[in-house]
């Protein structure tokens, strides 16, 4: 009896151990999904400089980008008929305060670049 249990320990750790030589060798499995690269730039409206902190979010997704210091954001997300991205100002203190903007893409390649624009309240 006590041979068995040795016997199955062993034969999980190798098994286990296949798989992360495996791993090692060939990388994690990749997402053959197809994909849509989302990248873009946010600025103010009335002065037309780069906003830093601006939540960049796509909707029925748990997916949202911050835009850095140049206002820029870029992520990868999946490609559907119609996308729901909105931009929202979650720490005013940083940059001031903006209002929230919702944008629907439709025509929809594998890269769309969006200018977007936000109005200081």
């Amino acid at each position: 009896m006590h041979k068995k249990w040795v016997r199955r320990i062993v034969g999980g750790l190798s098994f286990t151990s296949a798989l992360f030589v495996f791993q090692a060798c060939y990388g994690t499995p990749q997402d053959f999904g197809l994909d849509i690269l989302l990248e873009g730039q946010v600025k103010s409206k009335s002065t037309g400089l780069p906003i830093q902190g601006i939540k960049v979010s796509v909707e029925k997704n748990i997916q949202y980008e911050f835009t850095d210091e140049n206002g820029r954001f870029s992520f990868y997300t999946e490609i559907l008929d119609s996308l729901k991205l909105q931009f929202e100002d979650v720490d005013e203190i940083l940059n001031g305060a903006y209002t929230t903007k919702d944008t629907v893409l439709t025509d929809i390649t594998e890269r769309v670049y969006l200018d977007v624009l936000l109005e200081e309240i």
